[in-house]
């Protein structure tokens, strides 16, 4: 992988519904400087996408391309330049399997939220890998600017669960993904 490739990886538990989604769209929207993957704490290993969320990510133009879920490991850690988790606890999660992770580790929702504060000229003209590796301490500077709750920050896991839940939650990733998108390029 090029140096300028900027590598995204997000994390979910068993990265068949949430962290592939948020994945899929976000290489999708960020091009290829942007090099994104997903794995999960508890992954279903091999098992593909779930079907609602195949069908929410299709519908919003998101090719089908084949997927198997992966588990979260140590060396996807290091790899990464930034990490997004769906939930506060998988954030936990992650900085404890690897702590030096932890000031480019935020869940999803927070780090769309932490972005939004942030001012777009702050932001180096170029790649969304340029503008990505520039955001990151912009955002972990904001951290603590205000108190949310954990339902502020966490997506909802959809699995196994009715369409309108699955609905809710890739509401909530397309909206913080849109959200961050909306600053990087």
């Amino acid at each position: 992988m090029p140096d300028d490739t900027f590598s995204l990886l997000t994390v979910c538990t068993g990265n068949v519904c949430r962290s592939p989604a948020v994945e899929r769209l976000l290489a999708s929207k960020l091009g290829p400087t942007v090099s994104v993957a997903s794995a999960g704490t508890h992954a279903l290993v091999g098992h593909p996408i779930s079907e609602p969320m195949a069908v929410l990510l299709h519908n919003s133009g998101v090719e089908d391309i084949p997927f198997e879920a992966r588990r979260l490991s140590e060396q996807m850690l290091k790899e990464a330049d930034l990490v997004l988790p769906l939930t506060r606890a998988q954030r936990g999660m992650v900085v404890e399997l690897w702590p030096a992770a932890v000031r480019r580790t935020f869940t999803l929702r927070e780090f769309a939220r932490l972005l939004s504060w942030v001012d777009p000229s702050a932001l180096p003209a170029g790649t969304p890998a340029d503008r990505l590796r520039a955001a990151i301490p912009l955002a972990a500077a904001q951290r603590g600017r205000e108190r949310t709750e954990a339902d502020e920050d966490d997506v909802v896991d959809p699995f196994r669960l009715s369409e309108q839940v699955y609905a809710q939650s890739f509401q909530e990733i397309s909206s913080a993904v849109d959200a961050i998108v909306t600053i990087l390029l």
